[in-house]
């Protein structure tokens, strides 16, 4: 008889929700929620669904999640069908099944239960789920947090699944994540005949030295919770595709994953005066996907370390690396935030899968972080 974890972690892997479109997993979660008793509320915008779920009232542990995957790839490459769960030498293979379908089945049974044992606690649960974390994450957790905020709802533990394990579950926990901006950089020259140069300005050319020094900033040292912050140019192109014609404009887009010691105006600063100082006629296009946040040790990470330590005996290390998360959302309404979730090895590779002891052991693990919080 297949476990109750497997059995709904399989169901949301069967739904091809790749984002920002749900197709009905959320409907899943909502049932199972009502049923024991929480109150529902969608907040959906445009193609993207989003729901804020609540039981208890007072301090307050928020469970976040994303039901949308990203796309299999060539379907042919896998072994299985990306949304046929399959159960194969004690693995659940399937899209979604690491990240984060998996941690989500995880988090609804870990809570049911606990509610089964404590009809009675100190506190409140909640999740908020979205659709929209693997694509532009606009009309996501964004929209709901915002909505919380205007309310004066607060939140004061959050726990988002993302799989944050490296080799064995639970062997690393997030609690921050850098910040990340991105620049769209045009640098401005005047088109003409490769054969005349005299009589055009090459953008490409008059560019390279600043470009130089761009990769040879040095923004900060890092510290002891965040590694140094680091640019990477990710797009350089003049559109030309001819051989005979100097361009007249070039477009450079670079990203910054900036820490605590870095801000955004001393980035966008830097790079404005190194485009004043090679005298580039330029135009600048800046996006901020997110600011750095950081959880210090304190209530949450202790209660994780030691819920973590009681089925697994590990001992979990705190990183900051890897990208972006919706953490950086939350972190606007200030709780303490730890990141858990299951191994990423197979994360948007082909034949994703998740170890089924795994999923048991993460359950347990998330239930006990709810006793410790709440009773």
């Amino acid at each position: 008889m297949i476990c109750p974890i497997v059995k709904l972690a399989s169901k949301l892997i069967s739904i091809p929700s790749i984002s920002p479109n749900d197709n009905g997993c959320q409907n899943i979660l909502i049932h199972k929620l009502k049923k024991i008793g929480f109150t529902i509320e969608k907040i959906n915008k445009n193609t993207t669904n989003n729901f804020w779920a609540y039981r208890g009232t007072g301090k307050t542990l928020t469970f976040l999640g994303h039901t949308d995957v990203v796309p299999p790839g060539e379907i042919l490459q896998w072994n299985t069908d990306p949304f046929n769960p399959t159960i194969k030498n004690n693995r659940l293979y399937g899209r979604g099944s690491a990240d984060m379908k998996g941690s989500i089945a995880a988090m609804i049974i870990a809570v049911e239960r606990f509610i089964s044992k404590n009809s009675n606690y100190n506190g409140r649960i909640s999740f908020i789920i979205t659709s929209d974390e693997e694509s532009k994450a606009t009309h996501g957790t964004i929209k709901v947090v915002k909505k919380l905020i205007l309310r004066n709802e607060k939140i004061d533990y959050c726990i988002i699944g993302e799989p944050t394990s490296n080799t064995v579950l639970g062997d690393t926990l997030k609690n921050g994540r850098r910040g990340s901006l991105t620049g769209e950089i045009r640098i401005f020259g005047k088109q003409g005949h490769v054969a005349y140069p005299d009589l055009a300005e090459n953008p490409i050319h008059k560019s390279l030295l600043f470009l130089h020094e761009l990769t040879c900033i040095k923004w900060d040292n890092g510290n002891q919770y965040f590694d140094k912050t680091n640019l990477e140019i990710v797009t350089i192109t003049s559109g030309n595709k001819i051989n005979n014609m100097i361009p007249g404009e070039i477009l450079i887009i670079c990203n910054i994953r900036f820490n605590t010691e870095t801000t955004v105006k001393s980035i966008k600063l830097k790079i404005l005066n190194l485009l004043n100082k090679f005298n580039l006629k330029n135009t600048i296009i800046w996006t901020l996907s997110g600011l750095p946040f950081l959880t210090k040790n304190g209530i949450l990470i202790n209660i994780v370390r030691k819920s973590i330590k009681k089925y697994s005996c590990k001992n979990p290390k705190t990183s900051t690396s890897g990208g972006t998360s919706d953490g950086r959302f939350i972190a606007l309404m200030k709780p303490e935030i730890v990141e858990l979730g299951l191994i990423n090895k197979t994360i948007h590779k082909i034949n994703e899968y998740t170890e089924i002891s795994d999923l048991k052991l993460l359950t347990l693990i998330y239930e006990n972080i709810i006793e410790q919080v709440l009773l």
